[in-house]
């Protein structure tokens, strides 16, 4: 970790600004807070855990239902506000680790520390699949808020395709300490979400 910490306390105000935005759900304040809990939970399996926490407040900056580009957006700004404060290359991994938020597979970073470490940050986004099901079933109820604009049909094979795309991973974590205590609850909620959004009426 560098001398000087890379998100200084002005930075994290601003990013908690767009956090609070209305309309932010699920995708806000309480979201970074609970990824930074995972962090501190699993910082000794982290490599550079300043690039992860960058990563974490910049991952959702941007966010708005409508648009299909909220990752790239996210990343573009991380550039813009990192920019000088730290290594061209440390830059790049985090903007690569924000892009990889839009399919959660893990980025080829070209650096085998850094590639561990985005597999990591990808499973704690995820790790939401896998909480207790009054926990879940909040995170689904409050993803179909952000999309209240969505019609119900339309919602219900949308959501559903995305949440078979995990349920049709050979596993929907990528390192095993997430897999051992996500993956079989994940797949437990992921199955009663598709039971619902498959129900007429």
């Amino acid at each position: 970790m560098e001398n000087e910490r890379l998100l200084q306390r002005a930075l994290v105000e601003e990013l908690s600004g767009l956090y609070r935005a209305p309309g932010r759900h699920y995708h806000g304040l309480a979201h970074i807070e609970a990824l930074l809990g995972l962090l501190r939970q699993h910082l000794a399996l982290i490599s550079d855990p300043e690039t992860v926490e960058a990563a974490i407040w910049f991952h959702d900056a941007v966010y708005d239902s409508r648009r299909a580009d909220n990752e790239r957006l996210s990343a573009e700004l991380a550039r813009e506000k990192l920019a000088g404060l730290t290594s061209p290359e440390r830059l790049a991994i985090i903007a690569g680790m924000i892009e990889a938020t839009a399919t959660h597979t893990p980025p080829a970073l070209g650096d085998a520390a850094a590639d561990r470490d985005a597999a990591l940050f990808l499973d704690m986004d995820l790790s939401i699949l896998g909480a207790p099901p009054a926990e879940f079933d909040a995170y689904e109820e409050a993803i179909r808020r952000e999309y209240d604009w969505v019609g119900e049909a339309d919602w219900r094979k949308g959501r559903a395709g995305v949440l078979k795309r995990f349920a049709d991973r050979p596993a929907i974590y990528h390192t095993e300490v997430f897999r051992q205590e996500f993956e079989a609850p994940a797949r437990q909620n992921i199955a009663r979400s598709l039971a619902r959004l498959a129900e007429t009426g």
